[in-house]
């Protein structure tokens, strides 16, 4: 029976092959983005599984207030962990106090590499999980060893043995090489590690660490936990939460709060705004799940308007079968079999497709995904999906076809009906209705974006690059080489900056000025710059200086941006004092105002920032204004011999600060394109049933196309004749989805700050794509009937 049924089912196939190709093709693309779009959620859903452990590791955070504004992340000052360990230490397997994830320059005989990572205590093995190839487990008991990564090791050292070698990091201070460890996958938040080091020797070498031990109101560190196995997140962090206050009540008016963010949410789930977690990647998750839905849906809706448009074509067949004593039932089944077919045939179309399309897809996703042949979870999957796609697309034409009342089929009196095509009209305007919205929204996302673009960043981003300096071998010579460089032809102007120009690596508070209203609880973006700062980045002065030699009252000076001297409500702010609370320093002078430059989101409004002259060398870049007058390259290669001829073992590294701003839009612009390239195959998926239809309209009303040709009807006439139901259905979808599409890019937006307008120029754009596309696909078979001569047309009847 089986086999009978598969065997009618591909005769069918071959009988109408056009048919057959717009079903199966169709469903092949449908089926193809669908599983491109399930191995990126696959993907995002399994970042960290690396750790077998992940869901007893956490991450230490803490909720701060001010001024009825709550700010959360995981900066935790350093004597917390002594106060963790003291007070709750057997709630947790590990507690790692750990660095920031810093770049180091390693080197070893004449190779320097630089290199990602971190100074940890001693478990971070083990709570990492991390595989020792080479080596001792145990290397972060020590002081002066290092942990590389395998890559690392061989880059370093070659085919040479690395353990016992010594390498210098940052050319001041030697490490032992103590262990190698294999490289981490792509997809975990640690996959940037290529060395461990341990945290005794942080501290040994970093005197503002050190000095840090016991000051609660410096949150310049990190921690890591992993919990017990006795235990969970919930019940620790009930008796952490208020271990800040209890240890240091100076810090109570911020209502400190400090607790467990557990490893399995740090990647998708890590946005949070005024102390409330609201949610991160698994939004875009959950957007392209719900995409990927709607294009298989696109693609099932083809193949039921086909099979249900072309019932009278098996009419007969169904009325022989009744007759001969077919139940209902077997019909339906014989039916779901040739779906089941069709998608079995697309299934592997859509797997050849896939693999054809991963590497690109993986370049527009910035993924490392691979065609998991060897997961038999994925095969399992693919069953299920094959099985729910035939049902989904077979059942309603199973339904329908094996509906047919036989005696009227046999007696040639069966007609489809009035209204049979209403079912076809409500799916061809559902279709529609969801390209049209993809539409709008991939537009809105992109026209966001762009309008972020567009905002003046309140510096000269263009023609500036950044070195890194973050190493004792600079400091005492930054005017020196300031110099150097100007002198070389290569730069113009050159300042020093203790964060990169796109980021604030540093807040503060504890400051009072004149004007501070009482309780107010300041919070400020803190940068140290040298000078030259508002000369080299371009800066616009709104009033008052920039720092000057000519002044030597300028080590204790300051400038502000415009919405810090709103911020503090002070009126002719220059010459103004402010003054340190927390500790004796002199106080410092207002010198400047400058307009807002944004440092942090391009989404978000300009925080209030405090620019304070660097006079402790708390240096980590140089900025410098490239020479205009020379082609980058040149001036590139002057600045490189310079950095070069002073600091020979030390690798030349720079960074254009245009480019690491447009760093900050890369995550919107990866979604924006994988939402165009997914709204053009919804579309594509869409006019491809539309030209199944009006190919089957076409071949339904030959016989009227060649009377009405015969009796004067002009091209033009039979076009409109043949398009004008189905431009109404598109209007019909675009009156339907227009406002659907306002109402969902509306909200979208309100997470946005900073964020454009709904014009009508989208919606515009949108309506006018999809008639015209409509046009396009209906044309082409309505004109290609109306040019047909009629003698041929009446023949065929």
């Amino acid at each position: 029976m089986f086999k009978n049924y598969f065997k009618i089912a591909f005769r069918n196939l071959l009988k109408n092959k056009v048919y057959s190709v717009i079903n199966i093709s169709g469903l092949a693309i449908g089926m193809a983005a669908t599983m491109l779009i399930g191995l990126w959620i696959f993907d995002e859903l399994s970042y960290n599984d690396y750790f077998k452990e992940k869901d007893t590791i956490a991450r230490v955070y803490q909720h701060a207030s001010a001024n009825n504004i709550t700010v959360t992340g995981p900066a935790i000052p350093r004597p917390l962990e002594f106060a963790m360990r003291e007070e709750f230490g057997d709630n947790f397997e590990h507690l790692i106090m750990s660095s920031w994830n810093f770049t180091r320059y390693v080197s070893y005989g004449n190779k320097n590499i630089n290199i990602p990572g971190f100074y940890m205590q001693e478990g971070a093995v083990e709570m990492l999980e991390l595989n020792i190839l080479q080596g001792d487990r145990e290397s972060l008991k020590g002081t002066n060893s290092i942990l590389l990564s395998e890559e690392t090791a061989k880059t370093l050292f070659g085919s040479e043995d690395p353990i016992g070698k010594t390498v210098k990091v940052n050319n001041t201070n030697a490490a032992k090489v103590t262990a190698i460890f294999e490289d981490l996958p792509e997809n975990n938040s640690f996959n940037g590690l290529k060395y461990l080091m341990p945290w005794k020797f942080y501290v040994a070498t970093e005197e503002w660490a050190r000095s840090e031990r016991d000051n609660w109101s410096d949150n310049s560190f990190q921690m890591f936990a992993q919990i017990n196995d006795n235990t969970n997140m919930e019940a620790i962090t009930a008796k952490i939460l208020d271990i800040k206050k209890r240890n240091s009540p100076e810090e109570a008016e911020f209502n400190p709060q400090i607790f467990l963010f557990p490893m399995k949410d740090w990647y998708l789930r890590g946005d949070w705004e005024n102390g409330m977690q609201t949610g991160g990647r698994i939004e875009n998750v959950w957007l392209f799940g719900i995409i990927g839905v709607f294009i298989l849906l696109l693609a099932c809706i083809n193949f039921i308007n086909l099979s249900t448009a072309r019932s009278e074509k098996r009419a007969t067949e169904v009325g022989i079968r009744k007759s001969i004593g077919s139940q209902r039932s077997q019909l339906i089944f014989q039916f779901l079999a040739e779906s089941f077919l069709i998608v079995l045939l697309a299934f592997v179309f859509a797997a050849s497709i896939v693999l054809l399309s991963l590497n690109g897809f993986n370049n527009l996703a910035s993924k490392t995904i691979v065609f998991p042949w060897s997961n038999l979870g994925f095969w399992l999957v693919s069953v299920i999906f094959i099985v729910l796609t035939a049902i989904l697309a077979g059942s309603y034409p199973a339904l329908y076809l094996s509906s047919f009342n036989p005696v009227s089929v046999l007696k040639g009196t069966f007609k489809a009906g009035r209204h049979s095509s209403l079912p076809r009209k409500i799916l061809v305007v559902a279709q529609f209705t969801i390209s049209v919205a993809l539409i709008i929204g991939t537009l809105v996302v992109m026209d966001q974006i762009q309008f972020s673009k567009d905002r003046p960043t309140g510096y000269d981003k263009h023609g500036l690059v950044q070195i890194p300096v973050m190493s004792s071998e600079f400091v005492g010579k930054h005017d020196f080489m300031r110099e150097q460089f100007i002198n070389s032809g290569g730069a113009t102007h050159m300042t020093t900056i203790s964060s990169p120009t796109t980021q604030v690596w540093s807040h503060r508070n504890g400051f009072s000025w004149d004007s501070k209203p009482a309780g107010f609880q300041e919070d400020f973006a803190y940068t140290s710059v040298g000078y030259d700062f508002v000369e080299t980045l371009g800066l616009k002065l709104i009033e008052g200086r920039g720092f000057s030699r000519e002044f030597a009252t300028d080590s204790n000076a300051v400038i502000l941006n415009k919405t810090a001297v709103k911020y503090m409500q002070i009126q002719d702010p220059i010459g103004k004092l402010i003054r340190h609370e927390d500790f004796d320093a002199p106080p410092m002078k207002i010198i400047g105002v400058i307009d807002d430059m944004i440092v942090q989101s391009p989404y978000s409004p300009v925080k209030q920032a405090m620019y304070e002259f660097e006079k402790l060398g708390n240096i980590s870049y140089y900025n410098l204004r490239l020479n205009p007058n020379n082609s980058v390259s040149k001036n590139l290669g002057l600045i490189e011999n310079t950095f070069k001829a002073n600091f020979p073992n030390v690798p030349f590294q720079y960074h254009f600060v245009d480019e690491e701003y447009g760093k900050k839009f890369r995550s919107e612009e990866r979604i924006a394109s994988l939402a165009r390239v997914f709204t053009a195959l919804a579309i594509f998926i869409s006019c491809l049933g539309l030209f199944g239809l009006a190919s089957y309209v076409a071949e339904q009303r030959t016989k009227e196309i060649g009377v009405r040709k015969v009796l004067g009807a002009s091209i033009s006439q039979l076009w409109l004749l043949l398009s004008k139901d189905f431009i109404t259905l598109v209007v019909i979808a675009l009156v339907i989805a227009s406002p659907l599409a306002y109402y969902l890019m509306s909200g979208w937006l309100q997470k946005f700050p900073y964020r454009t307008t709904l014009g009508w120029d989208v919606f515009m754009i949108a309506c006018i794509g999809a008639l015209v596309i409509t046009l396009i696909t209906v044309s082409f078979q309505a004109i290609k009937s109306a040019t047909v001569n009629p003698v041929k047309s009446l023949r065929t009847e």
